[in-house]
């Protein structure tokens, strides 16, 4: 499975050339845009499925910092400030990593 089998090519090339400039991504305007928020549970489990690149079952901060390039080969790694902003704000358990429920929780609000 890939991510153009879930979400719009097109939207999702759109979507990171919204975050070119380091220090500028937000993971709330991101889902937006690449059209992740529109779908279902399921669809988003999926999504994490891929992004969750050791298939450990949660994404660690390493995989954090290639999130972009996930979705478009090329494109730019998160900072380190990026990163960690993004970690804080799906870790609801403070384990230091974001699991499936907590991803799906974050696409959602």
């Amino acid at each position: 499975m890939s991510l153009t089998s879930i979400l719009s090519a097109e939207a999702i090339e759109n979507a990171v050339k919204e975050f070119q400039a380091p220090d500028s991504f937000s993971f709330k305007k991101f889902s937006q845009l690449c059209g992740l928020t529109s779908k279902s549970p399921k669809e988003v489990k999926d999504v994490f499925q891929i992004l969750d690149d050791d298939n450990s079952g949660f994404i660690e901060e390493s995989e954090l910092k290639f999130f972009l390039q996930r979705f478009v080969p090329g494109a730019r790694t998160l900072t380190d400030a990026e990163c960690k902003g993004f970690l804080s704000a799906a870790d609801d358990d403070n384990d230091g990593k974001i699991g499936v429920e907590e991803f799906l929780i974050m696409v959602q609000s």
